[in-house]
């Protein structure tokens, strides 16, 4: 399969090396590669000797016949080159967040409707082992009941965006639709749709939110989950969350080892084993990314399914529409709250 890739950046970065993975596994190559940033783009070369280069991703598109297109640009430029791709016939893997806008989403499912393309977003908290172990689980009812979770996703302020983008509300969707969107879709993912939400959030002195806590109510489960982009640059990334099951509480820190440990409520501490596809650890995409095997794993998932003409369930574009939709809903009530609370 010839595969295009847009954005050869931070996360491009993470894309472009777990193709180079995959495709001693699989018949895929990297035959085009677009970034406006010269260094980028030799860069992203290195991997693809081969590969035609372009300044811009609606010239690649233009110029190429490809099978399938990764999109790793800046979140305000998601729509735009995911339609291009649709309706030039290619199958796409686009970066989260889907869009920024509830105009963006209609379009977005129309196009692709038309088109008939397949398209997968880059929901990757699906694809880690810790949070897949938590769903089956939960599913499996393996210490009963789910009462409670807690998630969060703790960053310092994003400084490695292209011309500064991520501080830009309209750009980025703040840290409610760039950091947040991971956890509420993937409790939407484990628990359906919330019954209810309740929002409090601070923002930057310039009015962009940078801190959102969510409480919502799936049935009979309650859940928090925070998104922060701290005002210390220098303030570590992690992910986390604390399940609160009937018979055992799960809880799983990033950034330890074990990252996941289960107690139990007899008193016993125990540590699951998580199954890892690859063992994949590079630093050099410049972001709070060095992990790549969950990326690897989704997207060796996307052209699995592609290959054997197998519908896209794990994070297909509705899905990543519907938690568009649900954090644009949040995004707007942590305004509310900010203009009426003055945070």
């Amino acid at each position: 399969m010839k595969i295009g890739l847009i954005g050869c950046g931070g996360m491009g970065t993470t894309h472009n090396l777990s193709l180079k993975a995959l495709s001693g596994k699989m018949d895929v190559e990297v035959t085009a590669l677009a970034d406006c940033r010269q260094e980028f783009l030799e860069r992203a070369a290195k991997q693809w000797p081969g590969a035609k280069t372009y300044t811009t991703g609606m010239e690649l598109l233009r110029e190429e016949e490809l099978d399938a297109v990764h999109i790793c640009l800046p979140s305000y430029l998601h729509a735009e080159h995911a339609i291009a791709a649709m309706e030039k016939g290619m199958d796409v893997f686009l970066e989260k967040p889907v869009c920024l806008t509830r105009e963006d989403c209609s379009r977005l499912l129309e196009v692709q409707k038309k088109t008939g393309t397949r398209v997968m977003v880059g929901q990757v908290v699906r694809s880690f082992g810790e949070y897949r172990y938590l769903k089956d689980i939960y599913e499996k009812k393996t210490y009963g009941k789910l009462k409670s979770i807690v998630m969060q996703r703790i960053s310092g302020d994003t400084k490695w965006g292209y011309e500064d983008w991520f501080h830009e509300e309209r750009k980025s969707g703040s840290v409610v639709l760039d950091l947040h969107i991971h956890d509420l879709d993937f409790l939407r993912y484990m628990l359906g749709e919330p019954d209810s939400f309740t929002v409090k959030a601070a923002a930057f002195p310039g009015g962009m939110i940078n801190q959102i806590i969510t409480s919502y109510q799936f049935g009979s489960v309650f859940a928090t989950a925070e998104g922060i982009w701290d005002v210390c640059t220098e303030l570590p990334f992690e992910g986390s969350f604390r399940a609160c099951f009937e018979e055992a509480t799960i809880i799983y820190q990033g950034r330890q080892t074990p990252t996941v440990q289960v107690y139990h409520k007899g008193g016993e501490i125990s540590v699951p084993v998580m199954q890892e596809e690859i063992s994949l650890h590079d630093e050099s995409a410049g972001i709070n990314i060095s992990d790549l095997g969950p990326y690897y794993t989704e997207i060796k998932y996307f052209y699995e399914c592609l290959a054997e003409e197998r519908e896209i369930t794990r994070a297909p574009l509705e899905e990543g529409i519907k938690s568009v939709l649900l954090g644009i809903e949040e995004w707007e009530a942590g305004k509310k709250y900010i203009k009426e609370y003055g945070q």
